[in-house]
This record gives structure tokens, C-alpha cells and sequence, in this order.
């Protein structure tokens, strides 16, 4: 089983390095440390157990080092950055494994831009020797490259011209979206295998600055310094500490403490039920401060989080998922209040950012997602937006049958209107009613207000109302039905209909992702016995099939 927490006690990859408001994370891979047998990841090559390391330290250094203005991405390797995906890694992995693998980094690096565009934390890149395929795509995600200037350190991405694959981190899109490089020049710089160095490398826009050897890390650190002093990050604030999640696993259930997941294989379907703490929780900074990691919103999010992950890469087979929510309702209401009154904090902040990222990971999970609202649920707030994220919801209209719990209710927030955007920069209800923006003015007009079934219904904001004679016949029918479908075909269908509106850096990267670079790593020309992942390193060349499709 593929395990996502961890800690900087526990890193066999990286280090982390710390100076007044500049940290150093730095990369040196123990080649004997991979995440599975069978290969070694030399030359600062990386697995995915790599990038769970980087993930966390990203994480660590929003929440645990508030007075962090500046981080240092660099390599501890002598003329070497990084290398890059581990080519046998992935001849040697489940195309499952490639592509989830693929999302998973690209989600990383999402997140070091989101620091850097939201948080103040300003990521830059010390390229030390060559960066090839995914290491300069681990670049690109930062805001400034620097390259020493000597003989031999380049960058490249030459997955095209030596492996008949893309890359898979975004560096396409990120070429031309992000750094404005020309076409053209993209395109020479993406079909030659030995990459660009020096004042073409900056003249292209590949990079930022070409330093001498002699005095790269004296101008690394000025770069940082001065990036710094630009940031409103607090120097003197405290940072909290991520502990560790509490979770069991107990047969077909996983038990965190403010999320249940459970399994049901026979049909494939996951039920997750998020539960609303029923005691008061923090209303002001000191005291959300106070409770760290603990403090419900950031709690659950994590935990949902970790769930999303294990789930993805370890029951691959679990299509369906479905959520329910249990708790009072004006609980979840007071916490988004305390959120959107504080959203300046920077601990506040960054738990509505981070939010943020756990939402959009679920946007982008190629799995069903369903929302069932009954009663007991507390679908307010930020717990709506999973009903809101989902490919369909249900409500039951009423109650059921001699039952004594009031009606199922929704109810918005502030927190629904803006600060928990989809990958497209869209909220879920603005991109829901694309071209009706009346529909979400009307359901703004009816913000903090408990909406029935038949309200709801009529605001748009459900699928279905069932009452409790329809209710377990129509929900059954219609998961039954849903398990019965290609799960390809399903992927396909989801990804294409969740992402309307206006594309993105993030939109192009995921839809690229998720249709080509998907296609492509089936390709015979890639995979097969004759494709150039499988004889890479063997000094033999593939056999390419020629035909364009």
C-alpha cells in the first residue's frame, strides 16, 4: 500500500534548510530508495515517493513557517539537478500507476504556483548541472530559474525524441502558457534530446539568468533576498505543526476522526461521511492558533485529502464514490463565518487555500461522485461544495417514512461565492450556471438561508428530489446503473463535462493529462515490446509504427 503521510524526520529525498525568510530544499535521491523494487533512481531520477516527500515539505512550509518569504528549489547532487521521472520506473509501472503518478506531480507543482500566487512564499530554482524532463518541469513550476553558466548544464525536456511520450508535468503547457516562449522555439527545444543551455537558454526565455559557477550561490541567495523583501509574510508570526493523522484501518472501513470511509467491492462504491464536531470551536485567531492542526476545517481537510490519495492509487477498482455529511448545520455556518471574517490571518488564510487544493483534487479524482442529502445532513457552507463538486446529487424531498428527524436542508455561505475556486477559476456554482449567472444572484439572494428540497430544486442547486416512497429504488437504480458503464468511457465523460467556462494553465495541463498523455502510454510506439520506454538504456532503437491516428 502506497502511503502519503510523512514527515521531514522520515525524508530519504530531500532536505530542508532554514535562514532568517529563506528556506533551501534541496534534492539528493537515494538511489536505493525507491518507492518499489526493481529499479534505482540515479542521477537525482524520482518515484512518486519522491514527490510525497515534496509535497509534504510544501505543505509544511505554509503551515509550519509562516516567516518562510522565499524557498530555494536546488540540488545537493554536484552537476546534476534532476533527472527527471525514473525512465525504468515507469517502463516497469501499471499504466494506472503512470498516469496517477503524472496527476499526482502535477498536483504538487500546482501547489508550489498557489504558494507563490497566494501565500507570499516565492519558489525559485538553483538549476546546479543538468535538468532534463520532469526536473525542468519541477523548475517551470517556479517563479524564477537560474542556471549555472558552464560546459555542460542544460535544460530539456526530451521525452518526445527519446521516449515517445509527453512530458508529463505540465512543461508543454507551462513553455508556452506560462513563460511565453515561442512556438517555434518551443517546438526545436522539445525534439532535441541534449537540451539548450546558456544565452539561448535565456534568450528563449527558458530561464531567467545564466550565472558563472564561481558566483551561483552568492546571486542565489541575493535572488531570494530580494524576493523576500517583496513578500507580507510575517516574520515574527508562529507557525503550527502538521501532526500526524489519526487513522484506522479496519477491514472495509477507514476511520479518521472527522471523516468515515467505507467500502462496498461486490459493486465498487465508496461511501464518505463527514462529521461536523458538536462542540463550540474557535472564533478568533489566538484560539484557531491555539488549536493548530486540530481545528476542525483544516482537520477534515487533510483527512479528506489523504483519503482522495489513498483511494486513487490503491483501490483502483472503487469507482463510485459517495458522500454524506452528519453534524449540525450552523456549526459548519459559524466555522465559515470565522473563516471569512479572519480570511486575512495568515494561518487563515492558508486553511481556505488549502481547502482550496483538497476540493480541486477531488474535481480531478477519475472517479463517479455522488452526493446524497438526507436527513441529519449538514450540507452548508463548505461541506456543500462536495454536493456541488459531484457529477449528480440527490435530496430527498420530506422525510422518510415514521421518521422524527426534520427534512434534509442545503444552505449557502459565503464560502460557496469565491474562495474555494475550480480549476478553471470558476466557483462550482458559477461554472454550474455558465451562461445563467441570474441562477447564482438568486441563490446569493438566499445566502445563510435553510432551503428545502422543493427550493433547492427550483434554485437549481440539486439534481433530483425523490420523495421517501421513490428515494431508495432511484438512488439504487441509478448507481447500479452507473457501475454497469465503462469506467474509461465514465473518465473520459467526467473530466470532459466538470471543466466548463474558461481554460486555464490548470484546465490545459489536466485535459491534456487526462486525454493524450493517457492515450499516449498505451501506444505501442511507448509500451511496447519494440517502444522506446521499454528499450530505453539498451542502446537498441524502437521500431515506430508511422501511421498519424
Amino acid at each position: 500500500m502506497i502511503e502519503f503521510n510523512t514527515h521531514p524526520d522520515k525524508y530519504k529525498h530531500w532536505t530542508l534548510d532554514f535562514e532568517n525568510s529563506i528556506a533551501t530544499l534541496k534534492l539528493n535521491v537515494n538511489e536505493d530508495g525507491g518507492l518499489n523494487p526493481g529499479y534505482k533512481l540515479k542521477l537525482n531520477s524520482y518515484d512518486l515517493g519522491v514527490d510525497i516527500e515534496l509535497h509534504d515539505a510544501v505543505q509544511r512550509l505554509r503551515f509550519e513557517h509562516p516567516e518562510v518569504r522565499t524557498v530555494i528549489l536546488t540540488s545537493s547532487m554536484e552537476n546534476v539537478f534532476c533527472a527527471g521521472a525514473n525512465i525504468t520506473m515507469l517502463g516497469l509501472s501499471t499504466h494506472a500507476h503512470k498516469v496517477n503518478f503524472c496527476k499526482f506531480t502535477n498536483e504538487t507543482r500546482i501547489s508550489i504556483e498557489d504558494a507563490s500566487k497566494f501565500s507570499g512564499q516565492t519558489y525559485i530554482t538553483a538549476i546546479n548541472g543538468t535538468a532534463a524532463g520532469g526536473g525542468y518541469e519541477l523548475a517551470l513550476a517556479t517563479d524564477y530559474i537560474m542556471l549555472v553558466d558552464d560546459s555542460s548544464s542544460t535544460v530539456s525536456l526530451p521525452e518526445v525524441p527519446l521516449l515517445a511520450v509527453l512530458p508529463g508535468t505540465g512543461g508543454l503547457t507551462r513553455i508556452v502558457d506560462k513563460r511565453k516562449v515561442r512556438r517555434d522555439h518551443a517546438d526545436f527545444f522539445c525534439t532535441v534530446s541534449e537540451g539548450i543551455r546558456g544565452k539561448r537558454a535565456v534568450k528563449w526565455k527558458l530561464i531567467d539568468e545564466l550565472v558563472p559557477r564561481s558566483k551561483f550561490a552568492q546571486t542565489v541567495q541575493e535572488r531570494a533576498q530580494e524576493f523576500s523583501v517583496r513578500s507580507s509574510r510575517p516574520l515574527d508570526a508562529e507557525g503550527i505543526n502538521l501532526t500526524p493523522l489519526k487513522r484506522k484501518i479496519e477491514g472495509e472501513r477507514i476511520i479518521y476522526e472527522h471523516l468515515t470511509v467505507e467500502y462496498k467491492r461486490e459493486s465498487g462504491i465508496v461511501n464518505f461521511t463527514v462529521h461536523v464536531p458538536a462542540e463550540d470551536l474557535p472564533i478568533d485567531t489566538d484560539s484557531i492558533q491555539a488549536a493548530g492542526a486540530k481545528y476542525w476545517p483544516l482537520a477534515m481537510a487533510r483527512e479528506l485529502d489523504d483519503a482522495i490519495m489513498h483511494l486513487s492509487f490503491n483501490e483502483l477498482e472503487l469507482g463510485i464514490w459517495v458522500f454524506h455529511t452528519q453534524g449540525n448545520s450552523d456549526q459548519v455556518a459559524a466555522v465559515d463565518q470565522t473563516l471569512i471574517k479572519h480570511q486575512d490571518h495568515w494561518l487563515v488564510r492558508e486553511i481556505i487555500l488549502n481547502l482550496k487544493r483538497v476540493f480541486k483534487r477531488l474535481d480531478l479524482a477519475s472517479r463517479s461522485l455522488v452526493t446524497l442529502i438526507e436527513p441529519g445532513s449538514c450540507f452548508t457552507g463548505t461541506l456543500l461544495e462536495l454536493a456541488l463538486a459531484s457529477d449528480r446529487s440527490y435530496m430527498l424531498d420530506g422525510t422518510f417514512e415514521n421518521s422524527v428527524e426534520d427534512p434534509a436542508l442545503l444552505r449557502t455561505t459565503e464560502m460557496n461565492f469565491g474562495p474555494l475556486p475550480m480549476c478553471n477559476g470558476l466557483t462550482r456554482l458559477q461554472t454550474r450556471f455558465l451562461n445563467e449567472p441570474k441562477f447564482v444572484e438568486n441563490i446569493y439572494k438566499n445566502i445563510g438561508k435553510d432551503l428545502d428540497a422543493t427550493a433547492a430544486d427550483e434554485l437549481g442547486m440539486v439534481t433530483f428530489i425523490p420523495d421517501y416512497i421513490d428515494w431508495e429504488d432511484e438512488v439504487r437504480i441509478s448507481i447500479e446503473e452507473r457501475t454497469s458503464f465503462s469506467p474509461d468511457a465514465l473518465t473520459g465523460m467526467e473530466a470532459s463535462l466538470r471543466f466548463a467556462g474558461p481554460e486555464t494553465l490548470e484546465t490545459k495541463i489536466f485535459g491534456r493529462l487526462t486525454a493524450w498523455q493517457n492515450w499516449i502510454f498505451q501506444r505501442p510506439n511507448a509500451v511496447g515490446e519494440q517502444g522506446a520506454l521499454k528499450l530505453f538504456g539498451t542502446g537498441k532503437l524502437s521500431n515506430y509504427d508511422k501511421k498519424r491516428v
